[in-house]
C-alpha cells in the first residue's frame, strides 16, 4: 500500500475547520481588524521604528482576500507542534525561495496597493539551516495574530511524519515510547537465558534494565544535541533547540 504524502496546507484548513470559528466569523473578524489597522496606520508609522513596524503596516482589500488562506496563530502553532515544524521570520530561511513565490507577492502588492513586509515561513527545522525540498509555506501577517498564506512550494511531507514526530510533542509521549520499546525488546529475550525457570520477577528485572539502557541513550542524545520538544521549538530561532 502506497501512503499519500501530507499536504500541510490541507492540514491547516482541517485544523481551522475543526478547532476554530467558521470561515465567515474569521473573515468578519479580519475585516474589522483591517478597518481598525487602516485607521491607526498613520499613528503606528509615527510611533514605531522600521524594524518593529512590519507586523502592523500590511494593508489589504478584504474583498480580494481568499478566505481559505487566512489562518490564526493557534492553528499554525498546532500544526507546527504536530509535525515538528518551525514558524520563523523569512530571513532565517536558508533554502531558496522560488520565483513563483516572488511573483505571488508582486501580484498581492498590486491587488492591495501597498508594499508587503513581515514575511514568515513554516518549514521543517533543517530548512532553516540547509537547502532542501520539503514543503515550506510563506505567510504574511495581517494583524491580531492572523496570517495570510502567500505561497507553498516543494514536496509534501511524508505521510507518516505526524506519527514519527508524536514522541517529541511532550516528555510523556517520549516516555511512553521508551516504555513500549523496552517492553518489545524484553519480549525478544529468550526464556531461561539467566535461569532455568522463567518468572514474572525475572521479566520485570529485565524490563527495567532495558528501560534504563534505552532511556539513558535518549537522555544523552537529547542533552548532547540540545534537543527540545515540539511546543518549545516551533518559534525558536536557535538550531540546537
Amino acid at each position: 500500500m502506497i501512503l499519500r504524502k501530507t499536504n500541510i496546507h490541507d492540514r491547516l484548513i482541517r485544523a481551522k475547520d475543526k478547532n476554530g470559528p467558521s470561515e465567515e466569523a474569521i473573515f468578519k473578524q479580519v475585516i474589522q481588524i483591517l478597518e481598525d489597522t487602516s485607521k491607526q496606520h498613520e499613528r503606528i508609522e509615527n510611533n514605531l521604528v522600521d524594524q518593529h513596524r512590519s507586523s502592523f503596516e500590511n494593508t489589504f482589500d478584504h474583498e480580494l482576500l481568499e478566505r481559505d488562506r487566512i489562518f490564526h496563530i493557534d492553528v499554525i502553532r498546532q500544526i507546527c507542534i504536530d509535525y515538528r515544524l518551525r514558524f520563523l521570520d523569512s530571513n532565517y530561511f536558508k533554502g531558496e525561495i522560488p520565483v513563483e513565490a516572488i511573483s505571488k507577492i508582486n501580484e498581492l502588492e498590486k491587488k492591495h496597493g501597498g508594499q508587503l513586509t513581515g514575511f514568515k515561513i513554516m518549514a521543517p527545522s533543517k530548512l532553516f539551516k540547509l537547502k532542501d525540498k520539503d514543503d515550506p509555506l510563506l505567510f504574511i501577517p495581517m494583524g491580531n495574530d492572523f496570517y495570510y498564506l502567500v505561497h507553498k512550494w516543494g514536496n509534501d511531507l511524508h505521510a507518516l511524519r505526524k506519527l514519527l514526530m508524536w514522541p517529541f510533542k511532550s516528555v510523556v509521549n517520549l516516555t511512553l515510547l521508551v516504555v513500549f520499546i523496552s517492553y518489545l525488546i524484553t519480549l525478544m529475550v529468550p526464556e531461561g537465558l539467566f535461569s532455568k525457570n522463567s518468572s514474572l520477577a525475572e521479566f520485570m528485572i529485565m524490563f527495567f534494565f532495558m528501560f534504563k539502557c534505552i532511556a539513558s541513550v535518549v537522555i544523552f542524545y537529547g542533552f548532547a544535541l540540545g534537543k527540545n520538544f515540539n511546543p518549545q521549538i516551533w518559534r525558536s530561532k536557535y538550531f540546537n533547540a
